[in-house]
């Protein structure tokens, strides 16, 4: 278990295209929820979606199954991994979390600071 049932960010029957639209709703920089992944892979269990500057980044949420821990993004040297997506949630809570926008190539940051819930 990843440690995210029991969280006021986890919306567990939530799409993509809700949790867009809620965080448009939030309209508040680091406003954020986790939902499970469209594609139901267990190597890719759960997706972190941030709002930032108007705009909606979908961070996916890797599991890896080597050491059973937890990353975000794709797979790089030296990335930050965690015991649980909690401690992902509560890490980005202190320190910034880079947002990488690809169709513009532009880098921004921040924190995870508006748990936005789905109704």
């Amino acid at each position: 278990d990843a440690g995210v049932h029991s969280k006021a960010w986890y919306a567990a029957t939530c799409d993509r295209k809700m949790a867009e639209d809620a965080l448009y709703r939030s309209n508040k920089d680091g406003s954020f929820l986790i939902r499970k992944s469209s594609g139901q892979d267990s190597r890719q269990p759960y997706t972190l979606v941030v709002f930032y500057n108007r705009r909606v980044y979908n961070i996916p949420i890797r599991f890896i199954e080597s050491t059973r821990q937890y990353a975000l993004g794709r797979e790089k040297s030296g990335e930050e991994r965690f015991d649980s997506v909690a401690e992902i949630v509560e890490n980005h809570q202190r320190t910034s979390l880079v947002l990488i926008d690809s169709q513009n190539n532009t880098k921004d940051s921040t924190k995870l600071t508006h748990i936005v819930r789905v109704s």
